[in-house]
């Protein structure tokens, strides 16, 4: 194997003899373009790659975070500023459990983990002190969360505990927010934070927090829902919701029919915030019902004695039982019968009792203007009006997506203007090159290793191509003898030139076929022109 290795070494230092300048050049290009190529491979492959451990840190909890890094002998990078830490991507997940168990990061403010240790005979102010720190800084963690806060602080004012309630001392609360970037917090963010703060504070309405921004600027109003201001406020948010969501739903649908920027909506709106409380009483004169009815009846019996009989003692005596009917003195007998009828009625009635609550429509406006149509995209294009059918039609459509009634005195106008679209135009032809531009130079960009691997292939090609062919004196013994005495093989060394173009093949293949003789070819190539030897 070792003999083998270095007769191959030595045909291949031959080789390199035989070569010519250009050759040498362009093979050693290609030897180190490949070891460069080999060396990227390998720096590619084994680059360590970084991912974020923990992202917007104070500069307290970095430090503390970096130190347990150093403890555990890992490495990271510092980014962002000082707020970010990143770390090998193998180590993230074991080292975010790691730092969680050893509370590491807590974020700013102190947090409920201010309970976690037992502190005996501190006082009821002491603890209601640290209850009311544990609150702010869990809603300064929260706020922090959302995506353009960077960092918050929360302070809440809690009135005292006392036997009599004052009603008018009421909790209050001040959130300080730091946005990140030129930004400013949307309306909506605002009011996610005060309803956030309020829901989280026992008494705490959302009126009574306020949010000020790290630029100063006051981004929440502390205004009573009862009172004049705060009504008007609502009532006028209530009359924008209702214009803007008109006009959006007016609009949508016509440019879907007009195409995207054809059309502007513009609608205002009259909204009736009283409350009605309305009771009504009808009566009904043909429909009676009878309520109450009432029937006596009296009977009246009377009898009395004929008054003729003789003036005495006969007269108020006693008739016995036995006595004679003769002698029984004549009766007279009245009978008497009284019926009495009471009927009360009661005529049909309906009564209701309506509440009318405010938010009611009274009456619409809606101003729709209608981009005209051009015969073309050129500078001299011409003006092609609608037909009045034609707006007519998109009147209609106007009037039935805004709920048009006429009974109100709603007033819908469609008209069709020219748009102003020379900016527009402008600016879509420089969109439309700067685009161009990408496109060719990401294509130009991509192709160009591509390029120039070609480009080095050509060149090698034509180095070769032009290179001088090159004549070497090989040949093969002439003839093959015996040896006498030792019993031994005996071969002569004399060769016969043979004339030819040498090239990397014709090297490769007469190594191949005469490996032994190749040496003393190339020396008499070598020795070309000096007097042979004998």
């Amino acid at each position: 194997m070792k003999h083998n290795f270095a007769e191959l070494s030595k045909q291949l230092l031959n080789i390199w003899k035989q070569l010519g300048p250009n050759q040498r050049v362009s093979v050693l290009l290609a030897t180190g373009v490949v070891f460069a190529g080999v060396l990227c491979l390998a720096f590619w492959s084994s680059r360590v790659e970084y991912v974020l451990l923990y992202g917007r840190l104070p500069e307290t909890e970095a430090a503390k975070v970096i130190a347990a890094l150093d403890e555990a002998k890992v490495p990271y990078k510092i980014g962002n500023g000082g707020s970010s830490i990143l770390v090998p991507s193998d180590k993230v997940y074991s080292m975010r459990l790691q730092m969680a168990g050893r509370g590491i990061p807590r974020g700013e403010g102190v947090g409920f983990e201010i309970f976690d240790k037992p502190n005996f005979g501190l006082s009821d102010f002491v603890q209601r002190a640290n209850y009311l720190r544990a609150v702010q800084g869990e809603l300064g963690r929260t706020i922090s969360q959302l995506d353009e806060v960077e960092s918050a602080r929360v302070m809440v004012v809690l009135p005292e505990n006392r036997l009599l309630i004052d009603k008018d001392k009421h909790p209050t609360a001040s959130v300080f927010v730091r946005v990140s970037g030129n930004g400013q917090l949307k309306p909506q963010a605002v009011d996610s934070i005060r309803f956030l703060v309020a829901n989280a504070v026992e008494g705490l309405k959302a009126n009574y927090v306020t949010v000020v921004d790290n630029r100063g600027n006051v981004l929440s109003e502390n205004v009573e829902d009862d009172s004049t201001v705060g009504l008007t406020a609502i009532q006028l948010a209530a009359r924008r919701n209702l214009e803007q969501y008109l006009a959006k739903k007016t609009q949508d649908m016509l440019e879907k029919v007009l195409g995207p920027g054809q059309a502007i909506v513009r609608v205002a709106a009259e909204i009736n915030f009283d409350t009605i409380s309305r009771v009504e009483e009808k009566y009904d004169p043909e429909g009676q019902v009878i309520r109450l009815q009432t029937k006596n009846d009296e009977n009246n019996d009377s009898t009395t004695a004929n008054s003729s009989g003789v003036v005495g003692i006969s007269a108020n005596a006693i008739i016995e039982s036995n006595a004679s009917p003769a002698a029984v003195p004549p009766l007279n007998s009245s009978r008497n019968k009284k019926t009495i009828g009471n009927i009360e009625y009661d005529n049909s009635r309906i009564t209701s009792n309506i509440i009318q609550a405010a938010g009611g429509i009274k009456r619409l406006s809606a101003a729709v203007t209608v981009a005209a149509q051009y015969d073309s995209t050129e500078p001299t294009r011409k003006l092609v009006p609608r037909t009045p059918e034609q707006i007519e039609k998109l009147r209609r459509i106007v009037e039935s997506a805004l709920g048009n009634d006429p009974s109100r005195g709603d007033q819908i106008t469609v008209e069709e203007l020219p748009f102003n679209d020379q900016l527009a135009v402008q600016v879509t032809k420089q969109l439309e090159q700067q685009r161009r531009w990408d496109f060719w130079w990401d294509l130009a960009r991509s192709g160009v290793y591509p390029l120039l691997g070609i480009g080095a292939l050509v060149g090698f090609f034509l180095l070769l191509k032009r290179t001088a062919a090159n004549d070497v004196p090989v040949g093969m013994p002439p003839s093959m003898g015996n040896g006498h005495g030792n019993g031994h093989a005996v071969v002569d060394r004399r060769l016969e030139p043979v004339h030819g173009p040498v090239t990397v093949e014709v090297l490769n293949q007469l190594i191949k076929e005469n490996p032994q003789n190749m040496t003393q070819a190339i020396r008499r190539w070598l020795a070309r022109g000096n007097p042979p030897q004998n």
